[in-house]
């Protein structure tokens, strides 16, 4: 009796590779949203660290066409803070050229602040794509492997059945070859949970951090229209 797994691999039975299959497409798809995800967090904190001073300097000259303009460069493509300010920036640079920040100051701020809302309600789901794969992913697989498992062990107890032999050594090398779906459920729900919880804490991260730019823009703005 063989119980070397590319043995038990080549014994499997029709549903235990169909069990393999869609566990192994599961796989590759949370392999590629954990380096997509990584990626583009990545280039987002990096570009973020580099656009903030930058953005801040032009605030303080008074230079909103040129803030908007740093927010729109090639430099700031993937920054959640570019995403999010130039919306503010755009909505005051609109107020201010159709004379409403000088009539109603507190109009205008709040226009600014409905606008910066709303792109941070978009950004945050984009920032968010992919990680509910992840988290179903990591609570399916387990399960999508166990169902292989009890399908396995089904037919290994019919065969001791027909056969008419009983034992654990007649039914072993069946139980053996149906657990193979449980671990590598198991192998594909673990790093997806990992990954799920790594990154939707960046997520959050990034959140606080457009809250934060937010709040100091609005604040530019509230005083720069007193």
């Amino acid at each position: 009796m063989q119980f070397d797994l590319m043995h038990m691999l080549r014994n499997m039975g029709g549903v235990a590779w169909g069990v393999v299959i869609v566990l192994a497409i599961m796989s590759i798809y949370s392999i590629g949203v954990m380096i997509e995800r990584y990626w583009t967090y990545d280039k987002a904190t990096k570009q973020s660290r580099k656009y903030a001073p930058e953005v801040a300097r032009f605030l303080k000259q008074g230079k909103i066409k040129e803030a908007i303009d740093a927010s729109h460069g090639a430099g700031s493509k993937y920054s959640h803070l570019a995403k999010v300010l130039v919306v503010g920036l755009q909505e005051w640079q609109y107020q201010q050229e159709m004379g409403e920040a000088e009539r109603d100051k507190e109009a205008a701020v709040d226009a600014a602040k409905r606008a910066i809302q709303r792109a941070t309600a978009v950004n945050l789901a984009d920032l968010k794509r992919g990680l509910s794969g992840l988290a179903t992913i990591g609570s399916t697989a387990p399960f999508v492997g166990l169902f292989g498992t009890t399908f396995g062990i089904i037919n290994a107890f019919s065969g001791m059945a027909l056969t008419g032999s009983g034992g654990i050594a007649a039914i072993s090398a069946g139980i053996a070859e149906a657990l193979i779906t449980t671990a590598f459920g198991l192998f594909v729900a673990v790093p997806a949970v990992w990954a799920y919880n790594y990154l939707g804490g960046k997520v959050e991260g990034f959140n606080i951090e457009m809250d934060n730019s937010s709040s100091e823009l609005l604040d530019y703005f509230i005083k720069k229209g007193a």
